[in-house]
């Protein structure tokens, strides 16, 4: 059974920082390309950032380019966010899964998700 367990989100000023951590236990042995995606109140869900199983690349949406860099740990199945310089916009839930990452949109593999981690940016 896939379970997948985000962590790292907070509430923060404009302009701080975060780092979201997400591990995904259940799928056996092997490298998936990753993905994270969030999902504001009243808005559908989106792929904020991507990173390839080899990962030697990664997709970002446009909104957050240049702010925040995905990466992950090639011994497992966990990946991060780092982001920086937030803006109230990006207050949503994070949420992590496996994706298809040459698919176009990417999309995610599995169809159930875990809890999120929430992100709040306000002064």
């Amino acid at each position: 059974q896939v379970q997948i367990v985000e962590s790292g989100g907070g509430a923060v000023q404009p302009g701080g920082s975060l780092r979201l951590s997400c591990e995904i236990n259940g799928i056996g042995s092997g490298l998936a390309s990753m993905g994270w995606f969030r999902q504001a109140p009243g808005k559908q869900r989106e792929l904020v950032a991507a990173i390839k199983n080899s990962g030697d690349r990664t997709k970002y949406a446009d909104s957050v380019k240049g702010r925040f860099t995905i990466g992950r740990d090639n011994a497992k199945y966990t990946a991060y966010l780092q982001m920086n310089d937030l803006k109230p916009e990006d207050t949503a839930v994070y949420l992590c899964n496996v994706v298809n990452f040459l698919s176009e949109p990417v999309t995610p593999v599995f169809s159930s998700w875990g809890q999120g981690t929430q992100v709040t940016v306000s002064s």
